[in-house]
């Protein structure tokens, strides 16, 4: 038997299953190959068998199989939570049976109830929403997380811009709140606006590293930085 397959983040081959869609003529092509990836997309079977919110939840599995820093008894923020894939992994790894809810998570979207967790609808852009996490956290978290991407338009250097400005606006969070020697994990695309942030992140934690999941699809420029061992510099940023 292949040990990998009993992963957390991984499961049998889907070789030999996959699916053609029947062309329709009102249908654009585009929409056809969507619905095409989704069906013959082995993480979005199985998020639905798992019971997951998004298949996003399989990158945040397998990059803590690799990192091992969601453990029992740590407190987590999640940044951009909607609709709630890593609020679950990050409740079923951090959260005791019994206790105060551990994960706190905000979005500009609502969010379904998720056990373990508390969300608000909110925009961290604001700072009063950022002093409401921490409030209703009641503590400094461990590990704040950020998979916040902006809305694309199609144009790359458009979109890195704007997703690399959700990056800074997630960090700035973490500096200013993260217990000493927390983690932050953040969505990053590369492409050379995300430079400073990187900068700020060496001078702020003991080691920055860049991970693409395999759930992250190959075409895409979707990557994450983790950040561990946080410094708690007290100088202004």
């Amino acid at each position: 038997m292949d040990n990998k397959n009993n992963h957390p983040g991984s499961f049998g081959s889907t070789r030999g299953l996959s699916k053609k869609i029947k062309k329709d003529k009102k249908r654009k092509s585009s929409s056809t190959r969507w619905i095409g990836r989704q069906i013959n997309d082995p993480y979005v079977l199985e998020t639905q068998k798992r019971g997951y919110k998004s298949r996003a939840a399989f990158k945040l599995l397998q990059i803590d199989e690799k990192y091992k820093f969601l453990l029992p008894g740590r407190t987590v923020i999640d940044l951009g939570c909607a609709p709630g894939g890593w609020l679950q992994i990050a409740s079923e790894k951090v959260c005791s049976a019994f206790g105060k809810e551990k994960v706190v998570g905000v979005d500009l979207l609502p969010t379904d109830e998720i056990s373990g967790c508390l969300s608000i609808s909110g925009d961290i852009t604001d700072s009063k929403v950022g002093h409401e996490l921490i409030k209703i956290l009641g503590c400094k978290p461990d590990i704040v997380l950020s998979d916040m991407a902006a809305n694309t338009t199609g144009h790359r250097q458009t979109d890195h811009i704007r997703t690399t400005y959700l990056l800074e606006v997630a960090l700035d969070f973490a500096i200013e709140n993260l217990n000493k020697n927390g983690v932050f994990l953040a969505k990053c695309f590369k492409g050379g606006t995300e430079i400073d942030a990187l900068s700020l992140m060496k001078r702020h934690f003991s080691k920055v590293s860049h991970i693409k999941p395999d759930a992250s699809r190959k075409e895409s420029v979707e990557g994450y930085v983790i950040a561990t061992g946080f410094k708690q510099i007290n100088s202004e940023i």
